[in-house]
């Protein structure tokens, strides 16, 4: 049974909110929410082999930041169940079903087999993080299709 909340935990979920507020994380995060549709690992090495560019930074900085906050709960710094509040940690799902379809690819092509570990483990961890994912999976999926959709008809 997972330890109950302390206000500790509170004030630590506190401060990693605080920096999803910092200016550039929120472009960063607006860049992988709105604009950064992947379909594949080359689409997504598109952006991880182009060093310095603003997409390259937003694109390490953003799962950087979810890596983190997903080690802190792994390693028993910060209370899984608080962390999962799906106020707190829904954007990571979002952000992890975009690319989990090609994951295994992206690994091999960024010669990286630990790349986006942490969430993954975090995510597979609970049966529960694991059903909400297959939620968010779906609705990725269906909101990626009716892009594709979109832009087809505007060509």
């Amino acid at each position: 049974m997972p330890k109950k909340p302390t206000a500790a935990d509170a004030q630590l979920i506190l401060q990693l909110y605080d920096l999803r507020r910092e200016p550039e994380l929120r472009k960063a995060r607006n860049w992988w929410l709105v604009e950064f549709w992947p379909d594949n690992a080359a689409d997504y090495m598109k952006h991880g082999n182009t060093l310095g560019t603003q997409e390259n930074n937003w694109l390490r900085q953003v799962m950087g930041y979810w890596g983190l906050a997903s080690s802190l709960v792994l390693n028993g710094a910060l209370n899984e169940t608080l962390f999962f509040d799906p106020a707190f940690s829904g954007e990571m799902f979002f952000l992890f079903a975009k690319i989990h379809p090609f994951l295994k690819e992206l690994r091999e092509k960024s010669q990286n087999p630990g790349m986006f570990a942490n969430i993954e483990k975090l995510i597979m961890s609970t049966k529960a993080s694991r059903e909400r994912f297959a939620q968010v999976s779906k609705f990725v999926a269906a909101r990626r299709k009716a892009m594709l959709e979109a832009a087809r008809k505007s060509l």
